[in-house]
C-alpha cells in the first residue's frame, strides 16, 4: 500500500485538526475496517510529519533549556519505578544471620 500524502499539512494545528478528524471518523460504527485502517495508516504518516516539524524548528537557547527541563521529571519518574521494582536484599534475612531458606 501506498505511504498517505501529508504533504498539505504544514503546521501543527493542520496535523492536530485532522487526527481529531481521523479519531472522529474511526469512532464511527458505519466506517468499514478497510477505511478505519487507511485511516490509521494516514494517523501515523502525520505522526512523522509532525516529527519532521519539529526537527526542522530552531529553537532558542531558551527554548531548548525548557525542553530538555520538561524532559526530566519523566527520566527521574523512570528511575524511581526502576528502583522500586527492584527487589531489596533487606528483606530477606542471610542464611548466615539465622534466617532459613525455606
Amino acid at each position: 500500500m501506498a505511504k498517505p500524502d501529508v504533504s498539505q499539512y504544514q503546521s501543527f494545528d493542520q496535523i492536530t485538526r485532522r487526527l481529531d478528524d481521523i479519531v472522529g471518523a474511526v469512532r464511527d460504527r458505519d466506517v468499514s475496517l478497510e477505511r478505519s485502517l487507511d485511516l490509521f495508516d494516514e494517523a501515523i504518516a502525520l505522526g512523522s510529519k509532525a516529527v519532521e516539524l519539529v526537527d526542522a524548528t530552531d529553537f532558542s537557547p531558551e527554548e531548548k533549556a525548557m525542553l530538555a527541563d520538561e524532559g526530566a521529571p519523566s527520566e527521574k519518574a523512570a528511575d524511581k519505578s526502576a528502583d522500586a521494582a527492584a527487589p531489596s536484599n533487606d528483606a530477606v534475612p542471610d542464611a548466615a544471620e539465622g534466617g532459613s531458606a525455606s
